[in-house]
């Protein structure tokens, strides 16, 4: 006698967890392909975390990219017309939006939203898995989780760690709620903790790896002092500009010391609370590639987008510069005072340079470029943690030294006059990566 069948919503269920478990399976294919995973704990993690569970409703621009207001639309595991598009979003490799203004994140409405910004996102894939990898995540480990945003990291670190050892922190009670609930529907229970990420949980330090999911002005003192001895942590340090981030690597010695090494690399995360960041209007993009200006023939070409070391000490020197680096050639401007600048190879190693505004940019990409030649070309700078709570990152020495103070405001910026806008970023946990203007 035949069996009798299963109920069609069991059937439906089983089709797609098969169907997210080849989406998994095919997203840590891509990450490997593209070099930024390689085989151990992190992808096996990666490829048996049901991302469909952690993230069951995400959100899809529906406006063009500078159409206001912008529109969104929510897109909900329960629906079935929505199912293969969320899917895809979720295993694309790109950021993932889970919040809108703060909302709470559990028992939403699926549909349309206007207006407002996206205040939590999982991270560029990519990216991600380079810094897990980075973490170097081993089990019994105690991790500190700085951002949960959608849980993405902390559920890693449960698979790897062990969720006895795992807390993470987040100041949004709408995203830590959702968070606990998802990670225990999967079978961990970390501690989930509501309050200030830069503060860290001191109660439950030290910590062996500590991982902070948005960007900072400088590396949080609170984490550093919360490290155990051979400890590590990774954090995006950054300005108001998304152009240059920097990866600070933070280890601490078997004797407790710190040390700190701040990287130039070409994606970061975004900025975190209470930071203004700046960005390029899609005016301000078209008056850099058409506006008239100034122009000087015969300029030494500036250093290339690879020389990264050489544009992160410019981010930190010269602050307030966005490149569009959707431009063939290189464009920068200065949203806060609508200066801008245009360099287009001459073809013979020379260069033109036009520009507009009241900033000299150029001149101060010339001045940057011989100190950063003077201090041999530098990729990643030494952070010095000075007496007195002072961070500097420095590289080179004696007259040659190249340095700079990590600040301690977040940046904020004004509103110019052409209306290129600054946004205010809320809470960015797992936020979108930084980078690309």
């Amino acid at each position: 006698m035949p069996e009798p069948a299963p109920p069609a919503s069991l059937t439906a269920t089983a089709s797609d967890d098969a169907d997210a478990a080849v989406a998994r399976a095919e997203m840590v294919a891509r990450l490997h392909e593209a070099g930024a995973l390689s085989p151990g704990p992190v992808s096996d993690a990666l490829r048996q975390l049901p991302r469909q569970k952690l993230m069951p409703q995400a959100y899809v621009r529906r406006s063009a990219p500078d159409e206001t207001p912008p529109r969104w639309e929510l897109l909900d595991w329960t629906v079935p017309a929505h199912r293969e598009e969320l899917l895809r979003v979720l295993h694309s490799g790109d950021s993932v939006a889970v919040q809108h203004d703060g909302e709470p994140i559990l028992g939403r409405s699926s549909g349309i939203r206007s207006g407002g910004a996206m205040t939590a996102m999982s991270s560029v894939m990519g990216m991600t898995a380079q810094l897990l990898q980075e973490l170097d995540l081993r089990p019994g480990q105690r991790v500190l989780d700085v951002g949960t945003g959608a849980g993405v990291t902390a559920a890693v670190a449960c698979f790897v760690s062990g969720d006895a050892g795992v807390v993470t922190i987040d100041r949004d009670e709408h995203v830590t709620t959702a968070a606990a609930t998802r990670l225990t529907d999967l079978g961990y229970r970390p501690d989930v903790v509501t309050g200030d990420g830069e503060a860290g949980r001191p109660d439950k330090a030290p910590y062996d790896r500590v991982f902070v999911s948005f960007a900072v002005p400088r590396v949080p003192q609170a984490l550093v002092e919360q490290l155990a001895p051979q400890g590590r942590m990774l954090a995006t340090v950054g300005t108001s500009s998304p152009s240059w981030p920097g990866l600070a690597v933070i280890t601490t010695t078997a004797q407790g010391r710190v040390e700190g090494e701040l990287r130039a690399v070409e994606f970061g995360h975004r900025a975190g609370w209470g930071w203004t960041r700046l960005f390029l209007s899609a005016e301000f993009r078209r008056q850099m590639a058409t506006q008239e200006g100034v122009t000087v023939h015969g300029h030494r070409l500036p250093p290339p987008e690879e020389a990264r070391g050489f544009w992160l000490a410019l981010d930190h020197l010269r602050p307030g510069l966005v490149r569009d680096f959707s431009a063939e050639h290189l464009r920068i401007g200065a949203p806060e005072d609508d200066s801008w600048v245009r360099v287009i190879p001459d073809g013979d190693g020379t260069c033109s340079v036009t520009a507009c505004g009241p900033r000299a940019i150029w001149r101060e990409i010339e001045e940057v470029t011989v100190r950063w030649r003077a201090a041999g070309e530098p990729d990643s700078y030494r952070i010095a943690f000075d007496t007195g709570g002072s961070q500097r990152a420095v590289a080179g020495c004696g007259r040659n030294e190249l340095s700079w103070e990590l600040d301690h405001e977040r940046p904020r910026a004004r509103t110019s006059r052409a209306g290129i806008r600054a946004r205010a970023g809320r809470r960015d946990g797992h936020g979108e990566a930084a980078g690309r203007a």
